[in-house]
């Protein structure tokens, strides 16, 4: 679900060549043609239609559009997951810890967030939660970067325009890229497992940093960098993993995304 996005694209092509794997789309006509695209408008259809023609195994949810509209098709979703003995695979967010700012975050920690989205994710989190366990994966991510990513599209287009860049100098984050995202759920799907994951870099970094760093690698720019202090201490949105660690040629540290997947196109 939600497939025409950068997460669920990047999903859909390290999954297809290995399982009959389907996806849906709204906007993006380009996947009309498509016999394993489904449109889908969060809005207005009932997802229990793409379900019933798809008969699914697991399910990877990476909806985005109207947060009611997300609740209610998550609610369908699990209605259908437990009636027909299937998985749901949740793309959450570091953000359902955004309240939090003292620590990173681990798989157990209460959540509580500050923002909207942050909420969002966090009642979607507990609506599963009430589900069968071995039924539902929970899989919280940092901030996602890459080729394609919006961030760094965002990123090149501020540059390029001499525009200035906001980075946060106090905010300690993990990240990860779609590369390696999409083979640690590949890696899950593949071993049947269920519970909390926290998908992230396993290492820290500050935000300012990162960013500066990512600008290197895109070229020999002299960045306008806009600094925004949120609290005039340090604070941490990252998500580490405690109890379910994956193997070590499933991790990344935070400089092997830098080093290896922000390449100059």
């Amino acid at each position: 679900m939600g497939a025409s996005g950068f997460i669920g694209n990047a999903l859909y092509k390290e999954l297809c060549n290995y399982f009959d794997t389907y996806g849906t789309y709204h906007t993006n006509t380009s996947y009309k043609g498509n016999g394993q695209f489904f449109h889908y408008d969060i809005q207005e259809d009932d997802i229990f239609s793409v379900l019933e023609k798809v008969r699914p195994d697991y399910v990877i949810s990476c909806l985005r559009g109207d947060f009611t509209a997300q609740v209610q098709a998550h609610l369908h979703l699990m209605e259908y997951i437990v009636k027909h003995e299937c998985k749901l695979y949740f793309i959450s967010s570091a953000n359902v810890f955004d309240a939090y700012s003292k620590f990173p975050s681990y798989e157990n920690d209460k959540t509580l967030s500050q923002s909207i989205y942050g909420r969002l994710k966090i009642r979607i989190e507990n609506m599963m939660m009430r589900m069968p366990k071995k039924n539902m994966a929970i899989l919280r991510v940092p901030m996602v970067f890459g080729n394609t990513s919006p961030r760094i599209k965002e990123i090149k287009t501020l540059l390029e325009g001499n525009e200035a860049i906001e980075v946060f100098p106090n905010l300690i984050i993990n990240v990860t890229n779609d590369d390696r995202l999409t083979q640690q759920i590949h890696y899950l799907i593949n071993q049947d497992k269920y519970g909390i994951f926290h998908l992230g870099s396993t290492d820290l970094v500050h935000h300012e940093d990162f960013i500066k760093e990512v600008i290197k690698r895109l070229g020999n720019y002299h960045p306008l960098l806009k600094k925004v202090y949120t609290t005039n201490e340090d604070r941490y949105l990252a998500v580490l993993p405690k109890q379910h660690k994956l193997p070590k040629n499933l991790t990344v540290t935070f400089q092997e995304i830098i080093d290896h997947h922000l390449m100059v196109d």
